[in-house]
Parts: C-alpha cells; sequence; structure tokens
C-alpha cells in the first residue's frame, strides 16, 4: 500500500527489495468483520479538519475518520450482504474516550468536552449512524484496547466456528491493532482493511499497517474485501447469532 512508503527509511526500502515482497497468507472460509470503535467521541460530532475538531472533541480524528466511515459503509454493506456476520465494538459506556490513560492530563482532556451542550456530550459513545449495528448484531463493550481483553468476543467467534477476522475501525496504531495482534495470537487467519482504518497521527496510521501487513494480517481494501465476502457467501459463513 503506496501510503507507508513516505515514512520508510532509504534502509528499510533497501531491506525490502533484499527480503522480498510479503505473499499474503490468505483468509478462510467462515469470517467476521469486526468494526472498532466507530463512535462520535472518535470522530466529533461535525466533519471537520481534525485540528478544528479537536477543540470539541479532543480524541476525534477529523476528516480522515469520517472518510475512513464513508468507505465502511459499503464494507459492512458486502458483509451483510454475503451473510457474513458484523460485529461492533466501543468502549464500555461510562469509560472516558481516553480510559486507558491515567493522570491529570487525561482528567483535563475529559473535561475539555465540558463546554459542548448535554445532548451533543451525550454522543461520545454512540456509534456513527452510517456504520451503526442492525437489531441482531453483536455489540461487545470493552475496558481495554483489545476487543479480546476480558469480552466474550473470543467464546463467540469459536461457538460459531469462525476461522477469519477481517478488522476496520480506530485507532489503527492502538484499539485496531491490539485486536490483530490477538486475533492471530488465537491462531485466526486476520485482514486489515486500511483505508477503512483511521488514526488521529498519520504516520502511526500507515506505519501500523505496514507492521500488521508484514507480521500479522493481509492490509486490504475494500473491494478485495468485498470480493472475499462474496467469495464465501453460502460456503459455510458463520451464522450471526
Amino acid at each position: 500500500m503506496a501510503g507507508w512508503d513516505a515514512f520508510l527509511t532509504q534502509q528499510d526500502k533497501q531491506h525490502l527489495e533484499v527480503w522480498g515482497k510479503k505473499a499474503n497468507d490468505g483468509f478462510g472460509d467462515r469470517p467476521v468483520l469486526l468494526v472498532i470503535d466507530v463512535y462520535y467521541s472518535a470522530l466529533g460530532h461535525e466533519r471537520k479538519p481534525i485540528l478544528e475538531s479537536i477543540k470539541d472533541w479532543p480524541m476525534s480524528c477529523g476528516l480522515e475518520g469520517w472518510a475512513a466511515v464513508d468507505r465502511m459503509v459499503g464494507l459492512i454493506a458486502a458483509a451483510r450482504n454475503n451473510g457474513v456476520p458484523v460485529i461492533h465494538a466501543r468502549a464500555k459506556a461510562g469509560f472516558p474516550s481516553d480510559w486507558f490513560r491515567r493522570g491529570d492530563k487525561g482528567e483535563r482532556r475529559n473535561r475539555a468536552i465540558d463546554h459542548l451542550p448535554p445532548e451533543i456530550r451525550a454522543l461520545a459513545n454512540e456509534f456513527a449512524p452510517q456504520v451503526a449495528p442492525l437489531p441482531g448484531e453483536l455489540v461487545i463493550e470493552k475496558v481495554c484496547a483489545s476487543v479480546f481483553a476480558g469480552t466474550p468476543l473470543l467464546h463467540h467467534l469459536r461457538a460459531i466456528g469462525t476461522d477469519t477476522v477481517i478488522v476496520c475501525g480506530e485507532s489503527t496504531s492502538g484499539c485496531v491493532r491490539a485486536a490483530v495482534v490477538d486475533a492471530v495470537t488465537y491462531r485466526y487467519r486476520v485482514g486489515v482493511v486500511g483505508e477503512c482504518c483511521f488514526d488521529r497521527t498519520q504516520s502511526s496510521h500507515w506505519m501500523s499497517l505496514f507492521d500488521m501487513h508484514q507480521k500479522y494480517a493481509d492490509v486490504i481494501d475494500v473491494p478485495a474485501a468485498a470480493d472475499y465476502f462474496a467469495s464465501v457467501a453460502g460456503r459455510g459463513a458463520p451464522s450471526p447469532g
């Protein structure tokens, strides 16, 4: 994916030439789509560039987040249309958007939305409506970066016979990466839809995609994911329940 090339050093590029192009690991016949942390505190309640958005929502990702959401609409539709279960993850209700941090700095950031009207503050943990869960789709609430940690997700995946986890969402370098590492640790095949991931830091986004592609997953785009979902339709994709 050309986006990460800008962040590679000359030595990195030379090393990759010697190492050779990474071969994709491939996917199985029973995937799920895992949509991570696509809620307003990560996006902002209005479409604004990041330096404007963080004035209202300090942990938001600005226009790059909204662009990823727009691409996610087609991705999720492709999963649903082909019988691939869609699983949604978000921070547990009542936890701030930077719940994994400690100390006064984090507390000050949490208070930074106090100027917003109560009805806007209440949106913080709500999914963006374009990609919100449908009735019957599983929603996992988490208190750690990884959606696998301390949740029933692994039990659910085993119960429905999943062999492949396709991941998208926020943040690429944080909760997405944590879920990818845990998924591969539990021996799932893993894909990351790079254009449907987003982060507050551009370099972290691209280098995390690069690292995940090299070590843990196949980074793909929406058309590739849609083609894959279509290829497994009727071939044993796990039931959404």
